[in-house]
């Protein structure tokens, strides 16, 4: 998808980057209304869920989705997992060891939510949202993201 942004320029994001738990997930399961959204977000974007997987839900999930899943160790790893990707990537995470895929990706978008969120990621996010519903919303209507981001 190709977003204009005055006074920022152009994204072109082809794939969509999430963290799942504390992001997507709430103690490790996934709302039936964030699910819808996510459902709608992959007719958009390729969608790519990439988590330690803390409390081991993310598989099934991922399956019945029909979503690529990564299982990592580290923030780092879900560096290299966004930078391997060709074309752009917006990522949606929460957690400390999201602030490096942010750092990677073309748009990063820090999820508060119901798991709290850590400042390293919030700070190093582009844009801040409330729920992650509020995140999807953003890539479904992306009119919010030119309103929030142009200068």
């Amino acid at each position: 998808m190709r977003i204009d942004i005055p006074g920022r320029g152009s994204l072109s994001l082809e794939h969509a980057v999430f963290d799942f738990n504390g992001t997507l997930a709430e103690d490790g399961r996934v709302s039936i209304q964030v699910s819808e959204l996510l459902t709608d977000v992959s007719t958009r974007y390729r969608t790519h869920l990439v988590t330690a997987d803390t409390l081991g839900t993310v598989r099934p999930f991922a399956q019945r989705m029909g979503i690529a899943c990564h299982i990592v160790q580290t923030g780092d790893d879900k560096r290299q997992f966004v930078q391997g990707l060709t074309g752009g990537v917006v990522a949606v995470g929460n957690g400390a060891n999201d602030g490096a895929m942010f750092a990677a990706a073309e748009l990063a978008i820090g999820v508060i939510g119901p798991e709290a969120a850590a400042l390293s990621a919030l700070l190093a996010a582009d844009v801040v949202v409330r729920t992650v519903g509020d995140a999807l919303q953003l890539l479904l209507v992306p009119t919010r993201l030119v309103a929030t981001l142009r200068t």
